[in-house]
């Protein structure tokens, strides 16, 4: 099975050695407060950071010595505040995710559109959608490259209740394919509900280091909110459809 792997990873004044194995076939959350590292950590596992110390391993390889278009075809990354440069269809905005493998092909380009609800706005030139629209076709972008992991920084932020679940039931498809050989999906989420009720794993960051790992029963844990967020909550309904709220 194919991992992701920070060893020891420190960037001045963002990370402090953490270390952690991510594995395909998982939906994996990074939560933690505002300025706990997340992005940092996030962007560092897509090779867009080089630590100060540590390395980062895709499977058993150095991810600083893979050529940026093989890391292009197995990472896929969004960014928290993504940008459009060009007034280009959207189509062909999304079939830019294909470029590491040099073709357009349609099949994923039109999967990626059916994922995200695309369909009707494939030939809107892009700098005229919505901001929730913007962050559809920049996903539909990453998730056109197939890549093996898609690391991706709040995500849901700017989409409606509606797209947030249609996202993350195909986020679940594409980890659960195949035995052993789905996506690896890593994403920064702020909502610790989403993060309770869709991931596999989550890792709770603060201060730059990991101070929870595990299932999201227990790296959410009351406590752990408490001592983490510095908020008294309590968690209420049945796994997979519960909500937080505050214990006063």
């Amino acid at each position: 099975m194919s991992t992701l792997a920070a060893e020891r990873l420190t960037v001045a004044n963002r990370l402090d050695e953490v270390s952690l194995e991510l594995r395909r076939g998982e939906i994996t959350s990074l939560c933690g407060p505002n300025g706990a590292g997340k992005s940092t950590l996030l962007e560092t596992l897509a090779g867009l950071i080089t630590p100060d110390a540590g390395r980062v391993l895709l499977g058993t390889d150095d991810l600083a010595q893979f050529h940026s278009i093989e890391r292009a075809k197995r990472l896929g990354y969004l960014p928290q505040s993504p940008e459009i440069a060009w007034d280009v269809p959207v189509r062909s905005l999304i079939e830019l995710g294909r470029m590491p493998h040099g073709d357009k092909l349609a099949g994923p380009v039109d999967a990626a559109i059916a994922a995200l609800d695309l369909g009707a706005l494939a030939e809107r030139r892009a700098l005229s959608l919505s901001g929730g629209e913007t962050a559809r076709v920049l996903l539909a972008r990453v998730l056109a490259g197939t890549p093996e992991w898609i690391l991706a920084d709040e995500p849901l932020a700017a989409l409606d209740l509606a797209h947030q679940f249609a996202l993350l039931r195909h986020l679940r498809r594409a980890a659960d394919a195949g035995t052993g050989a789905g996506t690896g999906v890593v994403l920064v989420l702020h909502d610790l509900a989403l993060a309770m009720n869709h991931a596999d794993r989550v890792v709770v960051l603060d201060g730059g280091s990991v101070v929870a790992d595990g299932p999201p029963h227990s790296a959410l844990a009351a406590d752990v909110i408490a001592r983490v967020w510095k908020v008294a909550t309590r968690w209420i309904g049945e796994p997979g459809r519960r909500a937080l709220v505050t214990a006063d």
